[in-house]
């Protein structure tokens, strides 16, 4: 299935004008960065990478795609029937950090095929990175607890997919979304809700539920105690599957309370083994509210298919470079600085990042730092590993490199400067 068609209107028109005067062939270099991170966030996880440059090979206008395109002239219509993206693409890896300028996706070619991937760019990017963003942060708040990504009714149903992978790519252990584990091999996790609870009345409820669910799934099963009484459905949870039932799950009050109150019982009931997981609008404030609670493992939904507050990256794909020519926008508060770039980060003995240097590829400074920019595409054929156990180990170094109040859930500034080096 086509992807070509995944964008807006204006990158044609532009194309169209560009082949009419012949600027279209101009050799051009577009960039992928945020002016600022989402208001008071301390850094941002990079995500989609894999995903975008997987849509290229998709991106091409077939007969049905060309035969919608009636504002196109035949020009245009023939070129973009012959389309297909023979650039180059740098950028930051998946799971790398990024602050303001971080010039994460640096694409490169004639300026009529760069300019049509523009919107399917930002797409992939603003949602990915935004939501591993969010999770990453609810990583560090559940401070080495397993997080399950369960958001899938809370989004558009390809979002969803979407968003389990990012959550897993941040840190999180699994999702509930079986798309997701076969499209990207994130491990699916789940067992019952209230109604198969609701669905046994008047043949035994609670305890006839939790029975089935036992025989069907084994003991190792997480079963849901709160659909009534709470201290009786951890009674019935034990009663079914005794004292060696994997998990039961909370879903609704006073979480911490909820939890210290059940793990007492469990623990009465000679159920010490059984872990307690809590689901029910959590984001990281909440998690980390939680600390103290004798939590074994957090269910999220909404909060992190919607970014947490923060649903996108506000990432922008700009023009920097026309035959090998610096060009810059310079409107009042969204300027872009000229020139095709790359980036490196520097860090303390200790191993801290104190610091984000943005520089011309063409003269790196003499700073020693780790270069963050990597050869992603050469002439349209992918040259990275975009592992997805390689982006997660990628962000669990980033946020362990940054300064302690970088993880700060606390509104404030980038936790280290960006530093742009002009030529």
């Amino acid at each position: 299935m086509t992807s070509a068609l995944l964008t807006d209107k204006y990158e044609l028109t532009m194309l169209a004008a560009a082949l009419r005067d012949g600027t279209a062939h101009r050799r051009s270099s577009f960039e992928v960065f945020a002016r600022r991170l989402p208001f008071g966030r301390r850094y941002g996880v990079v995500a989609g990478t894999a995903r975008f440059v997987s849509q290229l090979a998709q991106f091409r206008f077939d007969d049905a795609a060309l035969a919608s395109l009636d504002f196109l002239d035949s020009a245009t219509l023939q070129w973009l029937a012959d389309y297909e993206f023979r650039g180059d693409i740098d950028g930051y890896p998946e799971g790398e950090l990024y602050f303001p300028e971080s010039p994460v996706l640096s694409v490169h070619g004639t300026f009529a095929e760069c300019v049509v991937l523009e919107t399917l760019a930002l797409s992939i990017f603003n949602h990915d990175s935004a939501i591993a963003s969010a999770a990453a942060r609810m990583v560090s708040a559940a401070g080495g607890r397993p997080l399950i990504e369960m958001g899938s009714r809370r989004t558009h149903e390809q979002a969803a997919v979407a968003a389990a992978r990012a959550a897993y790519l941040a840190g999180f252990t699994g999702t509930s979304n079986l798309q997701a584990q076969r499209s990207y091999g994130v491990p699916a996790l789940g067992t019952s809700a209230h109604a198969f609870t609701l669905l046994h009345t008047g043949q035994g409820d609670e305890l006839a539920a939790f029975r089935a669910q036992v025989e069907a799934l084994g003991v190792g099963t997480t079963l849901l105690v709160d659909t009534y009484d709470i201290t009786q459905g951890v009674a019935n949870a034990v009663r079914a599957a005794g004292p060696e039932l994997g998990a039961v799950r909370i879903d609704s009050g006073d979480l911490g309370v909820l939890a210290h109150q059940v793990r007492t019982q469990l623990d009465s009931l000679g159920a010490p083994g059984t872990r307690i997981v809590v689901s029910g609008d959590l984001d990281e404030y909440s998690i980390a509210g939680l600390g103290a609670a004798p939590v074994d493992v957090y269910g999220v939904g909404t909060s992190v298919v919607t970014g947490s507050g923060a649903p996108t990256a506000s990432f922008v794909y700009k023009l920097v470079e026309v035959d090998g020519l610096p060009v810059a926008k310079r409107s009042s508060h969204k300027e872009s600085h000229g020139g095709r770039k790359a980036a490196l980060r520097v860090h303390k003995a200790s191993g801290t990042a104190v610091e984000e240097v943005v520089y011309p590829v063409s003269c790196r400074p003499e700073v020693d730092g780790r270069v963050l920019t990597v050869p992603l595409v050469r002439s349209g054929t992918p040259v990275f590993d975009f592992a997805l156990d390689a982006a997660r180990a990628r962000v669990t170094a980033g946020l362990g490199s940054l300064p302690w109040d970088g993880l700060k859930l606390s509104r404030g500034e980038p936790a280290i400067g960006t530093r742009l080096v002009n030529p």
